[in-house]
């Protein structure tokens, strides 16, 4: 078993999770010729693969067994992956990397909501400050970025990202704080991502048809499969045993700052004054409350 994680190391994690996440926009416009459905089929391919080979290594046989004969929480969970997985390269195709960050930044006050109403969470006064501080800021940037011609179908297809987030970690929180008050083991939660991975290659395959990648796309999705997805997911899912639902999601708003930033610098495009001013609104929340978070009662 595992050693048990601080709060600081857990918090560290996740940060880093955020920085391998926000890499998808800068590679995607990178792409020679794969659009649309077909970059998603691949990212999400090579993630299965990924995942496959990583969790048999780490639980063997078992990890099998658990796809076959799991609880049905797993296959919830998956379908949860699979359609952040999909929906996100989507609208990426679809609109600019800031509209798409922009629009999942939604994600910490839907999954504070979630939590209250589902999971009962009192949220300390310090978090909902922080959730009404970056919501300011991201309704600067949203509202600014819709007056230069932001697509309406790519934000309302990045919207779906953090509504199926926030339905997931929701449930995660709630099989891992199940476990700890019965004393029993905390279900095994892996396998989910790898089924996401699978329904969202295999949804997006005839819509993909015919593939059109060149060697040098399939590259960049192999990048994105591995590295931006199946590594940074596996260090999530660990995650939600050590930090609340509503903390992972505000802590996932990094990858709104780091993705506008990389793609600012790695593919040339760049964010208007009030996208800038939004992103320094929200990063300074999640610094405050993680200040507040280690001070003493």
């Amino acid at each position: 078993m595992s050693p048990p994680l601080s709060h600081s190391r857990a918090v560290a994690l996740m940060v880093l999770a955020t920085l391998l996440w926000s890499i998808a926009g800068v590679v995607t416009r990178h792409l020679d010729a794969a659009r649309s459905f077909e970059v998603t089929f691949w990212r999400s391919l090579f993630n299965a693969v990924a995942l496959a080979t990583i969790l048999t290594v780490m639980r063997g046989a078992d990890l099998w067994r658990i796809l076959l004969r799991g609880p049905r929480v797993i296959w919830i969970s998956g379908v949860c992956w699979g359609v952040m997985y999909t929906s996100f390269m989507v609208a990426l195709t679809l609109t600019s990397v800031a509209n798409v960050l922009v629009t999942m930044a939604a994600g910490p006050l839907l999954t504070a909501l979630f939590a209250r109403v589902f999971l009962q969470h009192k949220l300390p006064r310090r978090t909902w400050a922080a959730i009404i501080a970056a919501v300011i800021g991201i309704a600067g940037m949203f509202g600014e970025e819709a007056t230069h011609g932001m697509s309406l179908v790519g934000s309302l297809v990045a919207l779906v990202v953090p509504v199926a987030a926030s339905v997931n970690w929701t449930l995660l929180q709630g099989l891992a704080g199940k476990a700890r008050d019965n004393g029993t083991p905390v279900q095994d939660m892996l396998p989910a991502i790898l089924v996401g991975a699978l329904l969202s290659a295999a949804a997006t395959l005839p819509f993909a048809w015919p593939l059109q990648a060149s060697n040098h796309d399939l590259g960049l999705l192999a990048l994105l499969g591995v590295v931006q997805l199946a590594i940074p997911c596996l260090i999530v899912v660990r995650l939600t045993r050590v930090l609340p639902a509503p903390e992972i999601s505000l802590l996932a708003l990094l990858e709104v700052i780091f993705g506008i930033l990389l793609a600012w610098l790695g593919a040339g495009e760049v964010p208007t004054t009030s996208t800038l001013v939004g992103g320094a609104l929200v990063l300074g929340a999640l610094v405050l409350n993680e200040l507040a978070s280690h001070r003493p009662p």
